[in-house]
């Protein structure tokens, strides 16, 4: 769906590794990189504590596009979050696509804390590829 005239600005949940990725937009925003303001972000301390309820949940309740942002694999403060992370979002990309609901809403990435100029590229990237999404049609109208 391409952008129209109605001034469609996505909303994006961003559940964020307090010690990476979070990090990382901290650093973002003190070294003034340019990005939208259409994520939201949520800091978690570890994006393997993210469920896969919590992103149905934005979802549902009204959000375009949800992220989970976490530590380079190898290298979670945790030891393995992000490992799991990494499993939960492929599981739930799969019970999407297998329900026939769009599974492109769900964006993992792994930006570590020196990384503010690629956490800034992956919310313009997200944030376009949502605009040309268009709303999300999951959104029901019973959100809080």
């Amino acid at each position: 769906m391409a952008e129209d005239d109605s001034g469609f600005e996505p909303k994006i949940i961003g559940f964020l590794c307090n010690w990476c990725t979070g990090a990382a937009a901290d650093l973002a925003g003190t070294t003034r990189a340019q990005y939208p303001a259409n994520l939201h972000p949520i800091r978690v301390m570890c994006s393997g504590t993210v469920d896969p309820v919590y992103l149905i949940k934005a979802l549902l309740s009204g959000a375009d596009s949800v992220m989970v942002g976490g530590c380079h694999p190898g290298d979670c403060h945790y030891v393995s979050g992000n490992y799991k992370a990494r499993r939960r979002m492929a599981m739930l990309q799969n019970i999407f696509e297998s329900l026939g609901l769009d599974a492109d809403r769900i964006y993992t990435r792994w930006i570590s804390a020196s990384e503010g100029p690629e956490f800034a590229q992956a919310v313009r990237n997200i944030t376009e590829e949502t605009r040309t999404k268009g709303p999300n049609p999951m959104a029901t109208d019973w959100a809080l």
